[in-house]
């Protein structure tokens, strides 16, 4: 490997100029900085390698004959979760950002990856290096947009940090950890969150405005486990719309190409993900992956707390039935929508069963994208765990 210093000679891109990965970036971050000398090996989009770095990251990779490894990858445990007195302001009830404080507080690290937003729009990325807790919690809540965390990476070896906490999404973090031995670093931790589904600022706009009723008051939205998009409003209150009652037909284009070519949506490679869509509805779902995860963990355990996972339910006949819908943009009338709302909600797949239903959902989606729009990626690109459960479904020819 290239000594660290060596590569302070490779120029970055231009902000804004072509990315190698072209069409298919996910505006990481990484070719801002000079570290693109890297960018062959380390993007997700050119040099898919989850397999080998989970190798690296955890000492070994996910077992494909082990349901639970091949859909959640590498882990030692799984859990429900809810901190005992949330963070007023945070999306959930601020597990991540009590993790990168207490980190900081203690001195396991020196500064902190997270993005904040831009002073101008609540909905900007600006990925910063916080250094203290306050400057952690104004990074509370999602940013549903692409963004560029590892524009930072030339920050990190400027400013001699040696212990660092990295908060990021699945593409981010394979590109961090194929640089990971680049940076110098003396320790590094990874807390990532599951990711699906992010767009530009401008196709935020658009999902926005055709969604809810009221985009402009839109402080963050997710897709929850009762079926239904959940957006929260300044004034506090909560709009719920159907997923069956979204407008597909206008939507299909509005995420982003590297998004609908991602397959790592449970963020494999972090050392501790969490999330919330193996949990039941009001709770997170944890992963501690390796035992630095399980040393993150350790510092919250008396500060929230937690109950087993379930799986409840069968996902197949609904993620069956979604791929031609999805696929010819149907769009079902609201009352129709609603009321299949109700139905699934009830009857449908809950905890683990409804994470492995938004993943084959996904999967299967993502699986025709790159079929259809890069066929010549298809063989190397989608990983070996992600056909498998693709080959669960018939999927169209076409």
């Amino acid at each position: 490997m290239t000594s660290i210093h060596s590569h302070n000679k490779a120029k970055a891109l231009k902000p804004g100029s072509r990315r190698p990965a072209k069409e298919l970036c996910s505006e990481c971050g990484l070719c801002d900085t000079y570290y693109i000398h890297y960018v062959k090996e380390a993007c997700a989009f050119l040099n898919q390698q989850i397999a080998e770095l989970e190798t690296i990251a955890h000492g070994k990779s996910r077992n494909l004959d082990d349901e639970n490894d091949c859909y959640f990858g590498v882990h030692q445990e799984m859990i429900a979760a809810q901190k005992k007195a949330p963070i007023e302001g945070a999306q959930w009830t601020g597990i991540v950002s009590t993790i990168a404080c207490e980190m900081l507080e203690k001195g396991l690290v020196e500064g902190v990856v997270c993005v904040q937003n831009t002073k101008e729009d609540r909905f900007q990325p600006m990925p910063v290096i916080a250094r203290t807790s306050d400057e952690v919690l104004a990074a509370k809540v999602n940013k549903p947009t692409l963004s560029p965390n590892l524009s930072i990476l030339e920050q990190i070896e400027q400013s001699n940090l040696k212990r660092l906490l990295v908060i990021g999404v699945g593409c981010q973090i394979q590109a961090l950890r194929a640089v990971e031995k680049e940076l110098g670093l003396e320790k590094l931790y990874v807390l990532g969150t599951p990711c699906v589904d992010n767009v530009t600022r401008e196709g935020l706009q658009k999902f926005l405005e055709t969604t809810s009723q009221s985009p402009d008051t839109v402080v963050h939205y997710e897709f929850m486990q009762d079926f239904r998009v959940h957006f929260k409003h300044e004034d506090g209150s909560i709009e719920k719309v159907p997923f069956f009652g979204l407008k597909t037909n206008k939507l299909k284009d509005v995420f982003a190409p590297s998004c609908m070519s991602c397959f790592d949506y449970v963020n494999s490679l972090a050392d501790l993900v969490v999330g919330y869509m193996g949990a039941e509805f009001g709770w997170q779902w944890i992963m501690v992956r390796n035992d630095k995860g399980k040393e993150m963990l350790a510092l919250v355990e008396d500060q929230i707390k937690t109950k087993p996972v379930i799986s409840q339910g069968n996902r197949k006949q609904a993620v069956q039935q979604s791929i031609p819908a999805y696929d010819k943009g149907v769009t079902l009338p609201m009352w129709a929508a609603k009321l299949m709302g109700v139905v699934i909600e009830r009857v449908g797949p809950k905890g683990l069963e409804y994470a492995r239903f938004s993943i084959d959902s996904h999967f299967t989606r993502n699986y025709l994208y790159v079929k259809r729009h890069h066929p010549e990626k298809l063989e190397n690109h989608v990983p070996d765990y992600a056909k498998k459960i693709v080959s669960q479904y018939q999927l169209p020819d076409q």
